[in-house]
Order: C-alpha cells, then sequence, then structure tokens
C-alpha cells in the first residue's frame, strides 16, 4: 500500500510502509553543510536529509526499484514542513542527474525521536529550522 502524504500532513513513520515522496539530491560541496552530517559524522553513499518530524534521524528506507539503502542523518531548512527527502550524491554530477524525482520509498526501519530531539534541542538556540522541527517532534 502506498500513503500518499500531503506537506500539510506529518504522519507518523511506520516500518514496511510504501511512501510516496518527492526527493532532490544535495553533495558536501554546496551550501554550508561541508562533509559532515547533522550529526557530526561523515557525510557517504546512502546519507539522507529530511524533516526529522517526519523521517527521524537514523530512518533507513529504499528507492522502491533500487538495491540503495538510505539513512536518514541529516537536515536542511529546506526541508521543514515537507515531504522532501534530500539525498547525498558524491558529485555534483550524479547530484544534477538526480534532478527532483518523485517515487516510492519503502521504510526499512524508523528512526529515533528522542534522538533526534536530543539532537535538534542542541541547536535550536541558533537554528530557527532546528526549533521548527523540535516543535513538531514535541507535539506528538
Amino acid at each position: 500500500m502506498v500513503v500518499m502524504s500531503t506537506p500539510l500532513e506529518a504522519k507518523v513513520a511506520t516500518s514496511g510502509e510504501v511512501r510516496h515522496v518527492r526527493t532532490t539530491a544535495y553533495t558536501h560541496s554546496e551550501g554550508r553543510g561541508g562533509h559532515l552530517n547533522a550529526h557530526g559524522a561523515r557525510l557517504h553513499a546512502g546519507s539522507a536529509a529530511a524533516d526529522w518530524s517526519r523521517f527521524p534521524y537514523g530512518t533507513r528506507f529504499r528507492v522502491r526499484g533500487r538495491s540503495e539503502v538510505f539513512t536518514i542523518d541529516d537536515y536542511g531548512s529546506a526541508l521543514v514542513g515537507t515531504n522532501t527527502i534530500d539525498l547525498y550524491m558524491p558529485t555534483h554530477g550524479s547530484m544534477n542527474r538526480w534532478g527532483v524525482r518523485h517515487i516510492d520509498i519503502e521504510l526499512l526501519e524508523i528512526g529515533d525521536y528522542q534522538k533526534s530531539r536530543e539532537i535538534l534541542k542542541s541547536r535550536a538556540r541558533h537554528s530557527a529550522c532546528a526549533r521548527r522541527m523540535l516543535h513538531a517532534l514535541e507535539r506528538r
């Protein structure tokens, strides 16, 4: 069963569920993020960013029809309040080739909402997007 969510719905993710989401791609050399994810670990093939109130830190998923498994280990201000997942790509070329795609993902493992809260609490004072995600998480 495919669950389609509107940008205003923040449905709790469940393992085994299939969701239709908008995806974009990013790389380490664009923007201010650098080579590290939100938890301070190095970005790598399989890293992905999302609104942690929708897909918490550590959520693992597979793009339907592909073998790669991605893990939500990052977030971005443009993702807050959306059902968009940003997939890490190692080069500008691979990022540009991905572009924007509306795809089905299979949720393999739901991440840790509490870990998401802990990481965001330490950043909420200086980051509006961290505050927004934290506020959404605390309403759960």
